[in-house]
Parts: C-alpha cells; structure tokens; sequence
C-alpha cells in the first residue's frame, strides 16, 4: 500500500470488524423532544454520528472525520424514556476512508421485551493525520457471513456515491459552459 502523504510503500495490517464494533447506548428524555413530542430526528442523527465516529477511529487508529452520511432511515418513532441503543460497524475501507454501518435500536427503559430496530444509516469517514491531510486506514478484515454481504453491499453503495458525484459535477461544468450562474 502507498503512504498518501509521502507516497512511499508500506503494509498495514487489517482488523477485524469485531475490533472496532461498538454499541452506543442513551436513554431518551423531554429535553430530546421535538414539536410532536417524539424524540428529534437530529438528536438520533447525533448518536449515529457519535457511534460511527468511535468506530472510525478505534478502525483506523486515530481521528477520521464524518465525510458524508446517506441512506438515514427512521422505521419508528422513538419516545421519552426509551433507551436507545446505536450499534455500529465498520463495513468497507478504501485507502483513507471507511463505511461505517448504524443500527438504531430502541426500548422502553422500564420492560423487558426485546428492542426494536427504529433507524439505520451509513456514514462514510476520511481518517485524518494531525494537519487534517487524509491517511492510510487498515483494511477491514470480514469475519462472518453477514460481514462479508455488509462488505460487497457497502462496495455497491460506493459505486453509486461516486456515480452521483461525478453525474453531478459533469451537470454542472454543463450548465456553467452554458453560461448558467447557480
């Protein structure tokens, strides 16, 4: 593997995805609440973020910054006084970034019956050095059957990141050569 800072050849071992693997878990209060009285939308988006973010950087060793997140998908609404739990992994590693995978589960704090899946997401992160310039992640070693379908899902997901990207740009050099101002 190339150093991208020097440009030099060198190996990072990978790590397992048990080896970052994290649950997150928080209990939902009023100050959590938006206008329906259901918790906020951003406040779950927050968790996610801090969740994926941990495994980002136990992932790679360091710091790693939230490049973009998609697919945020809320199943259920959640309520004060649920406790939630956010779970998540790393499913794929390019060279300096990483899809980390988000399951939101939720449960009443007071039961015993089982928690509910209410969101998901993906987040892609860049790991970063010190001058916030991008650096080498370790690769993501799959251990299980459902790791190696989050791996070749999370590979489908950024083929069509980048697709949207690049079908983006080329709109807009169009419109800009058109003489459009936007």
């Amino acid at each position: 593997m190339t150093d991208l800072a020097t440009g030099s050849e060198s190996t990072i071992q990978g790590k397992p995805t048990s080896a970052s693997r994290t649950t997150l878990s928080h209990i939902m209060t009023h100050a959590d609440t938006n206008l329906l009285g259901t918790v906020h939308g951003g406040v779950i988006m927050k968790l996610v973020d801090d969740a994926a973010g941990a495994v980002a950087g136990r992932h790679s060793g360091g710091p790693a910054v939230t490049a973009s997140m998609d697919e945020m998908a809320f199943l259920e609404p959640v309520r004060v006084g649920d406790l939630v739990h956010v779970k998540a992994q790393v499913n794929w590693t390019g060279r300096s970034s990483m899809e980390v995978g988000v399951r939101v589960l939720a449960e009443r704090w007071n039961e015993s019956t089982p928690a509910q899946q209410v969101g998901s997401a993906y987040l892609v992160f860049a790991a970063v050095d010190a001058d916030g310039k991008p650096r080498l992640v370790p690769p993501v070693l799959t251990e299980t059957d459902r790791d190696r379908r989050r791996y070749q899902e999370a590979q489908i997901r950024r083929t069509h990141r980048l697709a949207r990207r690049r079908a983006i740009k080329e709109l807009r050099e169009a419109r800009a050569a058109k003489g459009y101002d936007d």
